[in-house]
């Protein structure tokens, strides 16, 4: 992840996008100010946010402009209007690829959340010029997460027998 004050924000940043049952929002700065002072807001599900949300929150809080512009999301169930989860993009690409990481707090899931929130997002940066590649890298002993990326139709291309690959391709070159 580049914190570099000159990379490129992403092009739909600000934009909801949204699912049948989820809206990927950019995390706000009071979101993230919420979550460095271990505060919770109403409009967080009681199990949010977990180690990863932290982990993304530290990041965006030293970045120089709003956190969305990076690729940093959260997964707010539209039915009860709760954040769930997050996903992020590891925005800039690098020759055209794309990483992507993503968690759903332990009480939502099962429920699909995650392969939704996943299509939605690969999909989005699939469209984004010059972005040709979306992956994720996943323990091969979380056979759930393996699950959440191939129901998001993610493609595994390697593993080493710890960390599986996956892909989704998009038109123009890919990687080797």
């Amino acid at each position: 992840m580049s914190s570099h004050p000159s990379s490129p924000t992403l092009p739909f940043a600000g934009t909801d996008l949204i699912t049948e049952r989820l809206v990927l929002r950019d995390w706000s700065l009071d979101d993230v100010s919420a979550v460095v002072r271990d505060e919770r807001p109403g409009h967080w599900a009681a199990d949010f946010p977990a180690d990863g949300d932290r982990v993304i929150a530290g990041f965006a809080a030293g970045q120089p402009d709003v956190p969305g512009a990076h690729g940093h999301r959260l997964i707010i169930e539209r039915e009860s209007r709760l954040v769930v989860g997050s996903i992020s993009l590891l925005w800039p690409p690098s020759e055209g690829a794309v990483e992507f990481g993503y968690g759903v707090v332990p009480s939502r899931r099962g429920r699909g959340y995650a392969p939704e929130a996943a299509r939605a997002l690969v999909t989005a940066a699939l469209a984004v010029p010059g972005v040709t590649v979306v992956h994720a890298d996943v323990e091969l002993s979380n056979p759930a997460s393996v699950r959440v990326l191939e129901k998001a139709g993610l493609h595994r291309w390697s593993d080493d027998g710890t960390i599986a690959r996956f892909r989704a391709v998009g038109s123009g070159p890919t990687l080797p």
